[in-house]
């Protein structure tokens, strides 16, 4: 990952003087564009230029519709695979807690901003099999990882929603579990990773949560974005998710899973450790802009004060 952003030309993208976001060049080109939206420049103290929404937008619904605005004509131009799944469903852009805008899900990649998702590992305890896992295979007609094989309830946290009420809508959704069961949801943490595909970048956190189904139960999609669902042992479910044919950004939750249940062991595999650690990637050093901003700051007070020339201006609201 870090040898990536090395070579790279990826710029931080900030809002409000925070950095909510990773944005490529082939990205950038195109929102030189819009000068009215998008403030690109070189900051000498950071030693790295940056893409900065206008700080002249107001509020929450001001920077949202703007960046809206721009959204619509790059989809309408047909330029990034990302946007050809446009869904009419909305992700929060955060600093820390406090929600900055939000953005249409399709767009997230585009920008790098973080991404999170609730999975559900559905499983039973098979009187021979010992644990066995719930997947879903996704259906044919799904804009993203169309047939692939997934876990068994997963989306993504949607603006106005909670974690627990998203795992509990997507059970329903997905696999028809009623409530009388999800109400056993037992969470079992998070995992974070770091993905890049042709779509764009994926910084991914997933709230996860463990379910044990009775042995007569069988999930039923109710929303048409399933087309199978499969109980494998866990020694299978072991060779299904690192097949070509799972979903990449569902294999660490199920990965989890079988870990922690004593599936995948340092003996049985030789990178076990830098596995565990891939599960829990540290996503919050890739956006250090501020820190470093104000750590450079520091520094300047120390310099004469012809040293102290900085290209990348106030980060206070300002018109343009």
């Amino acid at each position: 990952m870090s040898t990536c952003f090395q070579k790279c030309d990826i710029r931080p993208f900030v809002v409000e003087g925070q950095q909510v976001g990773l944005i490529k060049s082939d990205v950038l080109k195109h929102l030189e564009k819009y000068p009215e939206v998008f403030c690109i420049r070189d900051c000498e103290q950071t030693k790295q230029g940056l893409v900065e929404l206008n700080p002249a937008f107001r509020d929450y619904n001001e920077r949202t519709e703007q960046l809206e605005k721009v959204l619509r004509n790059l989809r309408s131009e047909g330029l990034f695979p990302a946007l050809q799944g446009w869904r009419d469903e909305y992700f929060e852009v955060k600093s820390e807690r406090r929600a900055l805008l939000k953005m249409e899900r399709a767009a997230t990649p585009l920008f790098g901003v973080r991404k999170y998702g609730v999975d559900i590992n559905g499983y039973v305890r098979h009187p021979t099999h010992g644990i066995c896992i719930w997947l879903q295979q996704r259906s044919n007609t799904k804009e993203t990882w169309p047939g692939k094989w997934d876990n068994m309830v997963g989306g993504g946290l949607s603006v106005g929603f909670g974690i627990k009420e998203t795992a509990i809508k997507e059970a329903a959704e997905e696999a028809s579990i009623p409530y009388d069961l999800v109400k056993n949801l037992v969470s079992a943490g998070c995992v974070s990773f770091y993905f890049e595909s042709r779509q764009g970048l994926f910084p991914n956190t997933e709230y996860v949560f463990d379910l044990e189904l009775p042995l007569d139960f069988v999930p039923q999609n109710s929303d048409g974005e399933v087309q199978a669902f499969e109980l494998l042992p866990a020694k299978e479910c072991v060779e299904r998710v690192f097949t070509p044919d799972f979903k990449t950004t569902s294999a660490p939750v199920v990965i989890d899973f079988l870990i922690r249940h004593g599936h995948i062991t340092a003996d049985d595999v030789v990178d076990f450790t830098q596995i565990v650690e891939l599960l829990h990637v540290p996503l919050q050093s890739l956006y250090t802009y501020r820190a470093r901003l104000e750590q450079a700051k520091k520094h300047q007070q120390n310099l004469p004060g012809d040293a102290r020339n900085c290209r990348c201006g106030s980060l206070q609201k300002k018109e343009y």
